[in-house]
């Protein structure tokens, strides 16, 4: 698949494209999605859940075009959010395509989309409302320290971020200040700050998980750990694959995708953080009804 060149891979991958487009009528929208958050274990999730016979790749599959694996994210409802439903139905293996399926493995067959930053994105829940009002949702949530520098971490291997984790969250709320009003008053605006250097920011969960529950009723709703995963991945892809009602599955492995080494963070910087993250702790516990288990809160 490497020695494909580029222009051949662009072309395949318009066509197809195109077809899904012509065909979107045939195409039903996702069962599930996977909404989040960023760097707390949903390419782990989504790749492991796809081991599961019952769980179908998004179309075309990695079987049919040249690319190393199955696409996780749409990324519909928050950077692609203008796009037309025929587009993102057009990810989607058609009724047909699922119905043999379904009768080949036996039992229910389901698809979804693994973008985690829908979680955050300020319109991505109404839009998710909107066209996949019974979609069942999936969410990991990080201890929002070690998520946080997670995130920060990844932008600096990119190369995208050269400011010092101290600098960087200094820095933050001049950097997305204004953004989500701007998301807000233009939904076709990409705000690479809101995204990507929102690092406390995405932590804060309790604030993004209310927007999803003013839209979806909480049965809808399945929510974990990071740590458990990565603890018990048997056992918690095992519910994951349980509330899809497609069953427990034995054949999964506990690859890891997208790990990065751990890293030591100065201990003031931990403290100075520990102090901000301590009352959105206690509101996500408020919210959800149960304690977290997240040192030291």
């Amino acid at each position: 698949m490497s020695g494909v060149p580029a222009a051949v891979k662009t072309l395949g991958r318009h066509a197809f494209r195109g077809y899904g487009m012509l065909t979107a009528g045939r195409r039903p929208a996702p069962d599930f999605l996977l909404i989040g958050t960023k760097r707390g274990g949903t390419t782990t999730t989504y790749y492991s859940l796809l081991e599961h016979p019952n769980v179908m790749p998004q179309w075309p599959s990695a079987r049919l075009v040249p690319k190393t694996n199955d696409t996780k994210g749409v990324h519909y409802f928050d950077s692609n959010g203008t796009r037309s439903a025929r587009w993102y139905r057009s990810h989607f293996e058609t009724a047909r395509a699922r119905a043999a399926h379904a009768a080949s493995v036996g039992g229910t067959v389901v698809t979804g989309d693994g973008s985690p930053y829908y979680l955050y994105h300020p319109l991505a829940a109404g839009r998710a409302a909107a066209m996949v009002p019974d979609a069942k949702l999936i969410v990991l949530l990080r201890h929002p320290i070690e998520r946080a520098y997670s995130h920060f971490r990844e932008q600096t291997r990119n190369g995208v971020e050269t400011l010092s984790w101290e600098t960087a969250l200094d820095a933050e709320a001049a950097r997305t200040a204004g953004e989500v009003g701007r998301i807000l008053a233009d939904p076709s605006y990409r705000s690479f700050p809101h995204e990507q250097q929102s690092y406390v920011g995405q932590s804060e969960y309790a604030a993004s998980l209310r927007r999803w529950f003013e839209n979806f009723d909480r049965s809808q709703f399945l929510i974990r750990r990071s740590e458990d995963l990565y603890a018990d991945p048997v056992t918690t892809l095992d519910e994951i694959w349980t509330f899809l009602g497609v069953g427990p599955y034995a054949g999964g492995s506990t690859m890891r995708w997208n790990a990065a080494p751990q890293a030591e963070m100065d201990p003031a910087i931990r403290r100075r953080l520990e102090a901000h993250f301590e009352p959105h702790v206690r509101d996500l516990e408020a919210l959800l009804g149960r304690a977290m288990g997240w040192d030291p809160w």
